[in-house]
């Protein structure tokens, strides 16, 4: 007998067609790919588990802590790759279904590890981050000079309290270490060359006067450091919109911003009225006029120009800002020196256009 003729050949190919079209109804069903750090399934229209993958490595804290940075930055799983590569077709969604495995009690110590793991690195990375460094110089430099402002104010004051022939206006600024530097009140009054007062402080409040004015001058020494840092950071994370401003008026816009990726996007509108968001929204708010320079206003420029042209001014300063700002974000060539020269005789022209205030209407 044949092979043709053997009667199990017959339903030959009625089989093959039942396996084809099984195969074909089951590629051709939708099949949805999850997964998460443990393992990886492949779930087909009614719920059922077509294929799923489970990760068989060493579950250390480490090791749950690199998957889980993996999973966040969008990547997929060994286990999700391997299961994709084999149905290529299926749809990958990467949140859990109902009836998705629950948390053993080991694996949710190891989440609670690799959480801490992952803090720390994220800590670690934020010292890479040039937005928040410069936020802490510039939110600290300001708590300094506010703590020196009114230090300073204390000394000055309480000095002038005995010593009424003191010039508090001209010699202001000495007297905090003048005082720090006395080794009592006598000394004091005769490096000032004043006459001994009626009355005198007694040791005990010296002291206290002698401490507030070293603590004036040590928050003096403070403030200085903390803007030569300020200097430093900015001249490297913003080189052209510190050439355009200056360091520390940089610094400010970009902390306003709440960064330098977000001061980059902002129109040069927006830009030119930074820091005079109060201003801003009473013009909103009650039809008052609106601003026409925020902190932008601190720039010599601005500041030194007549009243009259200070808003155009204003107005040209910021669209270069907004042009440096963007050059620092994406890596171009930074400005120099020549090229701020070039926007400064625009500024000049600008004064020149307008030497006069307008002539209001009516008169």
């Amino acid at each position: 007998m044949t092979l043709l003729s053997h009667p199990s050949q017959k339903h030959l190919p009625s089989i093959v067609c039942s396996v084809g079209f099984i195969l074909g109804v089951l590629f051709e069903s939708i099949m949805e790919l999850y997964w998460d750090w443990r393992m990886a399934r492949l779930i087909d229209e009614s719920g059922s588990v077509v294929d799923e993958a489970i990760w068989d490595g060493i579950r250390s804290p480490g090791a749950v802590a690199d998957r889980l940075e993996k999973m966040r930055e969008g990547r997929m799983t060994i286990e999700a790759r391997e299961l994709i590569e084999r149905f290529p077709e299926s749809e990958l969604i990467s949140d859990a279904p109902e009836g998705w495995p629950v948390l053993e009690k080991q694996d949710i110590l190891l989440i609670e590890q690799a959480a801490l793991i992952l803090a720390r690195r994220g800590i670690a990375q934020a010292a890479g981050d040039g937005d928040r460094r410069l936020e802490h110089l510039v939110h600290s430099v300001d708590e300094l000079r506010s703590a020196w402002t009114t230090m300073e104010s204390r000394v000055v004051e309480w000095v002038g309290l005995f010593l009424t022939d003191l010039n508090l206006d001209s010699e202001r600024k000495s007297i905090p270490k003048t005082v720090s530097l006395a080794e009592n009140f006598e000394k004091l009054v005769s490096t000032l060359n004043l006459e001994t007062p009626i009355y005198l402080p007694s040791n005990e409040e010296w002291y206290a006067i002698h401490g507030a004015a070293v603590t004036a001058v040590q928050l003096s020494i403070r403030i200085n450091e903390t803007e030569i840092a300020i200097r430093k950071h900015v001249e490297d994370y913003l080189p052209s919109l510190s050439m355009l401003l200056g360091p520390l008026l940089a610094a400010r816009l970009c902390v306003a911003a709440h960064g330098r990726s977000r001061l980059a996007r902002l129109p040069s509108s927006t830009v030119q009225v930074l820091g005079a968001e109060k201003a801003f929204f009473a013009h909103l708010r009650t039809g008052s006029p609106p601003p026409k320079h925020g902190m932008i206003f601190q720039h010599p420029w601005i500041s030194r120009s007549p009243r009259w042209v200070r808003g155009k001014i204003a107005r040209m300063l910021a669209g270069k800002a907004s042009i440096a700002v963007r050059i620092d974000e994406h890596g171009g060539q930074p400005w120099t020196q020549e090229n701020v020269s070039d926007i400064e005789k625009s500024v000049n022209s600008i004064r020149a256009r307008h030497p006069k205030p307008p002539s209001k209407k009516g008169r």
